[in-house]
């Protein structure tokens, strides 16, 4: 009897210890939404006890509240990441903007509604694109949310809806079966259409032209116009993304001719200027000269058709160092490694860097700041260019103040 008395205490015990220990919120795979009272971000003061930083939204946007600074102090960025300006509507870049949700940083779709007074266009990462027989089909219906949808565009917000598709799974003889088919080019354009209709989208993201690695290029080019004039029938707008034409290795998919040869069909290019490093060769993921000459490569006159690339800018990072080579980091992972480290600003690439050892490993993080996406959006301007952001379910809260 003593026995199970003092078993049910402990079992007792146990359970009120471990309920108090879960109410502890968890961060989860981003940052957490923004709020107006409490964060999902935590810090740890000098005694180690958990403290959750409040959210305070401000009548003042990062640049007026002194943030921007090639010298801020890891302290304020844990402090103020995600206090943003209460004029979530206000446009402060002239410029398009797109930005890319994905259902794996569930983030991204609190940003959109949120902020989605700031964007010219949100495309989710939904959908792909895949053969079936002689004809098509698109897949990733399940992702898509109508209930998100209506608020991201709520109080008549001009802002387009565009899923990306991705041409997924496709193997040489898929593309060999269109390239030389008129009618299977046009039996895919009208599927696209078809299901982008049905679901009322404002035009399509097209993902395509890695997957070949630079080859066949004008068969390529054939089937995206196909595919942007069936869609502008329905005055429907279509963006392709594009990979740099300048890279590292001297290698290029993507030249000045491709440009000339699309930019009078499509809408806009979404210019994949970032992941410049890697594991095997770390360094700023995106140096500013570099996306410069990019701009320039594609497109040397600052003109109209200049103003159809969308300048890519990302909103995650990478740390160099770890067992893999390299690791990358979003906004949550940045301000839990981010405690007690000194930032340092590299000029010529336009990025902050901060290090520090761990199991003999020294590691090197870079990931953006309000300075270095200041200075993006100041050379976009200076461009002539829209932007595009991949992905705003990675980044901070009071980034978008910038936008």
């Amino acid at each position: 009897m003593n026995f199970s008395m003092t078993f049910c205490c402990v079992f007792l015990a146990v359970c009120i210890i471990f309920s108090l220990l879960t109410a502890v919120p968890m961060v989860a795979d981003a940052a957490g939404p923004p709020k107006k009272t409490k964060s999902k971000s935590q810090t740890s003061d000098k005694k180690g006890e958990t403290k959750v930083p409040e959210v305070k939204l401000s009548d003042l946007n990062v640049i007026d509240r002194g943030l921007v600074e090639e010298t801020p102090k890891s302290k304020t960025i844990i402090k103020e990441h995600q206090n943003y300006c209460f004029k979530t509507e206000e446009q402060n870049f002239r410029g398009e903007i797109l930005g890319y949700v994905t259902p794996w940083n569930s983030h991204g779709y609190d940003v959109a509604k949120l902020f989605g007074g700031k964007f010219s266009m949100v495309s989710p990462v939904w959908l792909q694109v895949k053969r079936s027989g002689d004809g098509f089909r698109v897949e990733g219906g399940h992702d898509i949310d109508k209930g998100w949808m209506n608020d991201v565009k709520k109080q008549q917000r001009k802002v387009k809806l565009m899923p990306r598709l991705l041409f997924d799974g496709w193997a040489g003889r898929d593309y060999q079966y269109i390239f030389s088919n008129e009618n299977a080019i046009q039996k895919l354009s009208r599927t696209i259409l078809d299901f982008y209709q049905k679901y009322k989208f404002d035009g399509v993201v097209l993902e395509v032209w890695s997957q070949l690695g630079g080859q066949r290029r004008s068969d390529l080019a054939h089937v995206i116009v196909h595919i942007c004039e069936t869609f502008h029938k329905q005055q429907l707008k279509c963006i392709l993304v594009i990979p740099p034409p300048i890279m590292p290795q001297g290698s290029s998919m993507f030249s000045k001719d491709d440009f000339e040869a699309l930019e009078p069909v499509v809408d806009g290019f979404s210019l994949m200027t970032y992941d410049y490093a890697n594991g095997g060769r770390p360094g700023p993921n995106s140096p500013i000269d570099w996306i410069k000459k990019c701009v320039q490569a594609i497109s040397p006159e600052k003109d109209s058709r200049r103003k159809k690339i969308l300048l890519g800018l990302n909103f995650y990072g990478y740390m160099y160092g770890t067992a893999a080579g390299a690791e990358p980091v979003v906004g949550h992972r940045y301000i839990q490694l981010l405690k007690k480290q000194k930032l340092k600003w590299l000029s010529d690439a336009g990025e902050h860097v901060f290090e520090y050892k761990e199991n003999s490993r020294v590691h090197q993080v870079f990931y953006p700041t309000l300075k270095s996406i200041k200075m993006r959006l100041e050379l976009a301007e200076d461009l002539g260019t829209g932007i595009s952001i991949w992905e705003i379910g990675q980044g901070l809260d009071y980034f978008y103040d910038l936008l």
